[in-house]
């Protein structure tokens, strides 16, 4: 569908995020209006709009309020709601007034937004055809034939790719990995959606570097997902093709040299995410680790001897800056540890409000777990958790002197 000339009346009270959505549907041929309060809003409504995107806490929450008004004076156009987060009593209450889709706002790109307003218009055409209509009954009942029959292709092809999709992700992630040396490493994602954003991978190099990573892509879906694929070929690419982390000079700075080439490449090729990301590498032989933290929360838990504490690190996140450069941090590990590291989902577990003291709670059950993923999944009631709002990654890098072989 063209969406040349289409009014689309933005309603929102951050003015840089309203002039970027508006640069960017202006892009697809849209001719865009934008109101930062409820009377401006109502005023552009006399501009009969095709369509709302209102963000669901404009001027104070009276969103709602709004819509009521413009109901009453018969100019209530479709509805795009949009959100920091997905929050499930806002989504509640936005069904109720109507909402044709609900997107959380800074994670939404053009290219899913251009087909939600495609979608809905077209929709919004056939209700006005039928109306319009001499034969009523007829039309609307040949057209909601169409839709439905179109719906359930559509649905069906969805669930096709979505398996599909599954399938792939899941012969892409490596197997539980034991050394003769006593080093084990396993993992653990559930995802919130039927595909995941978050990715991990590692393996043993040349018998003696012990490389692991965990990413954890922006937004949800198949989009990040799509990512993770890519991310996993680019990382192998460089391990089989440069010999990443396959000599003591890319132990040394292969991490760095990892996110570099990912950084790069993401922004060249303008997928539209960024990705946050923990990158080690362990000496198997002198237990000496070297990793990077790029935007990445929670910090790796370093569990050792009954107590739990955060490694030091940070860094920008990978794929919004050209030139990011990111430091390569240096720990000696004990003779017997574990490594755990999360995707920022498991902070969704802890029932404390602000981030200082969800962390403090993650080290305090920590403390009691051993490192390896059953104890960790046991400790955090891992396997309970369900309608998790965001992905959530486990991964566990451990050593013990009993496993020796």
């Amino acid at each position: 569908m063209n969406l040349a000339g289409k009014k689309i009346l933005i309603l929102d009270d951050d003015p840089d995020y309203r002039q970027r959505l508006s640069e960017d549907l202006m892009g697809l041929g849209c001719s865009v209006l934008t109101a930062n309060s409820p009377t401006d809003a109502l005023e552009s409504l006399k501009c009969l709009p095709d369509l709302l995107i209102i963000d669901v806490h404009f001027s104070q929450s009276s969103a709602f309020q709004f819509l009521i008004s413009a109901e009453q004076l018969a100019l209530k156009p479709p509805v795009i709601f949009l959100a920091k987060t997905l929050n499930s009593p806002d989504i509640l209450q936005a069904l109720r007034f109507g909402a044709k889709e609900y997107f959380e706002k800074y994670t939404l790109n053009i290219q899913q937004l251009e087909f939600a307003i495609e979608k809905i218009l077209a929709t919004a055409s056939i209700k006005t055809s039928v109306i319009n209509s001499s034969s009523h009954d007829s039309v609307y009942r040949d057209q909601l034939e169409k839709a439905n029959r179109e719906l359930r292709e559509h649905l069906r092809v969805l669930e096709r790719d979505q398996t599909a999709g599954r399938r792939v992700q899941r012969r892409l992630m490596p197997k539980g990995l034991q050394t003769q040396d006593g080093y084990r490493v396993e993992h653990e994602i559930i995802p919130s959606l039927f595909l995941s954003g978050d990715f991990i991978d590692y393996a043993l190099i040349k018998q003696r570097y012990l490389a692991f990573y965990l990413a954890d892509v922006s937004g949800h879906g198949a989009s990040s997902a799509f990512v993770t694929i890519w991310l996993k070929h680019v990382v192998s690419r460089m391990v089989r093709e440069e010999g990443l982390f396959g000599d003591y000079q890319s132990f040394e700075m292969g991490c760095s040299q990892m996110l570099q080439q990912i950084n790069r490449e993401l922004i060249e090729t303008r997928i539209g995410h960024h990705l946050t990301f923990f990158v080690g590498v362990i000496d198997t032989q002198t237990r000496q680790m070297r990793y990077v933290v790029a935007g990445h929360l929670p910090l790796p838990v370093l569990i050792e001897q009954g107590k739990a504490c955060f490694l030091e690190g940070q860094g920008k996140p990978v794929g919004l800056f050209k030139d990011a450069r990111w430091q390569i941090y240096h720990r000696q590990l004990p003779e017997n540890f574990a490594l755990v590291c999360f995707s920022d989902g498991v902070l969704e577990l802890c029932d404390k409000k602000d981030l200082e003291e969800k962390e403090s709670d993650l080290l305090q059950k920590l403390s009691l777990s051993t490192g390896s993923l059953e104890s960790v999944c046991n400790t955090l009631a891992i396997n309970k958790v369900k309608d998790n709002p965001d992905d959530i990654a486990i991964l566990s890098v451990s050593r013990s002197s009993g496993l020796l072989n």
